[in-house]
């Protein structure tokens, strides 16, 4: 494969890091340049780096190729698919070659394998979703992220189209869906969500809270008291589709629609990404038929990108929010995607994953951060040196090697 470089935790644990970030935004600089539809290049000599590091750090990245299947229906089948309940529901497409592209001040200084590809990009669709959940906050659409979820639900119907049959066997069915309305569920919050410390209980989409990323002990799946929300971190993509259905009925428009209005289409993105859902995650929204997307490819679904829309994304998030004047999201909303989760100090909100105390990537400044979802497929953010790399279908333990190689290009470590 050729290489192409272009010619042309608590609050007290994150204060000491933010007061040093405050003071040095990237997006508070005099002069910050921003992509417009033709992205422009520099030579890494141009930005400042070693050519022959950064041609290292690439190298690492195509040569830790992920050891999963191209074929993403197979590979899904030999992971998530064995979970109970794991059978796909949305689409799945089979990925493409190792891809990628460093971004120093705002110009791609390198990039490889196929930016133009769009691929599935799993649970970085999170970050969108949070961000999208940020714009419904900074218009006032939520009030605080420390309602209850459930103070803003209305009731949900599903698409079932009658079909032919006997309609007795819907009896005792019911007609509407409330997945909040628990003594437990009642209780969650925005904020709880956000972060995935909720212990969300129930099934949506055919799919139970417990059957993904199902504990050991199987006796306990439908029987373990609840966490209190807030407490306990648990990675889960049926409560990350839950939020996602909250935030449709917050915003009463499909979130692909939202998302590409108030973000994709500012930043310049290419009109060739997608953000599905499932084959029966349908619903009926002010007599509309509404497809509420999912936040990842857990079970199919989710954003398809390329690595160059996927490199604006990050470069809004490098720059706090900002894009060229707009403030697409607001300081707030990032600061607290920032600001470590108590019970899972690397995870702020979703999929902001934070390098606090350098546990994610010992190779990285504490202040980097990185949206990462499976395959892998990781956004680095690192605002310190004013870099943004997108790194597709690597190996995740490769991903502090490569970010190693990276800074070694800058000469910072």
């Amino acid at each position: 494969m050729s290489v192409r470089l272009p010619i042309l935790a608590l609050l007290f644990i994150a204060a000491p890091l933010w007061a040093a970030a405050q003071s040095n935004r990237p997006d508070d600089r005099a002069a910050v340049y921003y992509p417009d539809t033709a992205w422009q290049h520099k030579t890494p000599a141009e930005s400042g780096l070693d050519a022959a590091r950064l041609k290292e750090a690439v190298d690492f990245a195509v040569a830790n190729e992920t050891r999963n299947p191209r074929d993403l229906v197979l590979n899904h089948y030999q992971t998530f698919g064995r979970e109970p309940f794991g059978y796909a529901i949305g689409p799945i497409k089979d990925r493409g070659d190792p891809t990628g592209l460093v971004i120093h001040h705002g110009y791609i200084v390198a990039e490889w394998g196929d930016p133009r590809r769009v691929d599935m990009t799993h649970s970085v669709t999170k970050s969108m979703l949070s961000s999208v959940i940020g714009i419904a906050y900074d218009r006032g659409m939520i009030r605080n992220i420390n309602d209850t979820v459930q103070s803003y639900m209305a009731p949900i119907q599903v698409f079932s189209p009658v079909v032919a049959g006997n309609k007795s066997d819907r009896l005792g069915a019911p007609d509407l869906l409330f997945p909040f309305d628990t003594p437990h569920n009642r209780t969650i919050t925005w904020d709880h969500m956000l972060r995935q410390t909720s212990d969300w209980e129930g099934t949506l989409w055919g799919k139970p809270d417990w059957a993904d990323r199902p504990e050991p002990n199987a006796s306990q799946w439908t029987t373990r008291p609840r966490h209190d929300p807030g407490t306990v971190y648990k990675y889960n993509d049926v409560r990350v589709n839950a939020l996602a259905l909250a935030a449709l009925n917050v915003w009463r428009r499909p979130l692909p629609q939202v998302l590409k209005e108030a973000i994709m289409d500012p930043i310049g993105a290419s009109n060739t990404w997608r953000w599905f859902g499932y084959e029966n995650s349908w619903v009926v929204l002010d007599g509309n038929v509404v497809q509420s997307v999912s936040g990842g490819g857990h079970w199919g679904g989710g954003m398809f990108i390329n690595a160059y829309d996927m490199g604006r994304f990050g470069y809004l998030t490098l720059r706090h929010g900002k894009w060229k004047g707009r403030q697409l999201i607001s300081d707030q909303w990032v600061d607290w995607a920032l600001t470590p989760t108590p019970a899972q100090p690397t995870y702020g909100f979703m999929n902001w994953f934070l390098n606090t105390n350098r546990q994610l990537l010992p190779s990285a400044p504490a202040s980097a951060f990185v949206h990462i979802g499976n395959g892998a497929n990781m956004i680095f953010v690192d605002p310190e040196h004013d870099l943004v790399a997108v790194v597709r279908w690597i190996e995740g333990g490769a991903m502090d090697g490569f970010v190693k190689r990276l800074l070694a290009s800058a000469n910072v470590i």
